[in-house]
């Protein structure tokens, strides 16, 4: 059994999930998650994955979690171990993530394990890309404002341009590790995406859409999509998804709207610069076929 341990935003959960799907296939085994984090913490994140997508994996139970932890499988415990860094306890059972760039001992690990981290590279999941995307279909069918979004997006040279701001500026915590684009990055890379598409209509998505209403100056057709919030907001990933070209923030919610588009020529552009910290090896978190500036 694998069982892989969901925290943070929706972005986060879909990184995680997507390595553990990936190792279970290939070590032909099942899929457990485990969201005790959320059960545990009052905290303004939710577990997102099943209400959002159509993947099905179980939630790990107690005894899932004793079965491959044994006595440190009791999520206090567990937490507690992961926190001191006391892996060698679970018998190599307890695979922490060793750093933020990939893995490649992730393929050696016992059929049997528990795994904490974020595990952010297509690398540990590109050969199963088309099981994600199923797995990732959108389980909700479109709202009418939603669809009507859908129809001009999919009938235009779409650009989904994401600024992320939120925690990222008001959550002192959350400031320390990551920057926020500033607006040259955007102008840059709206320079560049132009350079190479005809027609370009872009369409904004934000944490902070009257900041870009204020802030963002586009001499090309611009649609400011501002209907999707609170419970909804991952409805503007769905909408990232469908258009044709991209430019995201250092956000894995927009990394994951530029990825689940399936078109082959698609343009996505992201920031050099990812955390505010430089010690993440940030290397492997943009494909190469991604363009960063």
């Amino acid at each position: 059994m694998i069982i892989v341990n969901i925290n943070g935003g929706l972005g986060n959960q879909m990184f995680q999930y997507a390595l553990g799907r990936a190792l279970s296939i290939a070590k032909g085994v099942p899929l457990r998650l485990d969201i005790s984090n959320f059960q545990s913490h009052k905290r303004h994140r939710e577990f997102e994955l099943h209400r959002v997508f159509c993947c099905e994996a179980p939630i790990a139970s107690l005894e899932d979690l004793t079965s491959v932890l044994g006595g440190w499988g009791v999520p206090r415990i567990r937490r507690a171990i992961a926190n001191l860094k006391l892996s060698a306890l679970c018998q190599g059972r307890l695979i922490l993530e060793p750093h933020y760039h990939y893995w490649a001992q992730i393929h050696s690990i016992p059929n049997t394990a528990y795994l904490q981290g974020y595990w952010q590279s297509e690398k540990y999941f590109s050969e199963i890309a088309d099981i994600l995307r199923e797995d990732f279909k959108f389980r909700q069918p479109l709202s009418e404002t939603n669809a009507q979004w859908a129809e001009k997006i999919t009938h235009c040279n779409s650009i989904s341009l994401h600024i992320r701001r939120g925690d990222y500026v008001l959550n002192p915590t959350t400031y320390k590790v990551h920057s926020v684009c500033d607006l040259d990055y955007y102008y840059r890379a709206i320079e560049y995406m132009t350079s190479l598409i005809d027609d370009p209509v872009f369409f904004v998505f934000s944490d902070e859409i009257e900041w870009a209403k204020l802030n963002l100056r586009v001499p090309y057709p611009i649609y400011y999509v501002e209907n999707n919030t609170a419970q909804e907001s991952y409805n503007d990933m769905r909408l990232m998804s469908l258009c044709r070209h991209h430019i995201i923030a250092n956000s894995t919610f927009s990394w994951w709207g530029a990825w689940l588009n399936p078109f082959r020529e698609k343009i996505v552009i992201a920031p050099q610069q990812w955390f505010r910290i430089k010690r993440y090896n940030t290397v492997d978190l943009i494909p190469d076929s991604w363009l960063r500036i």
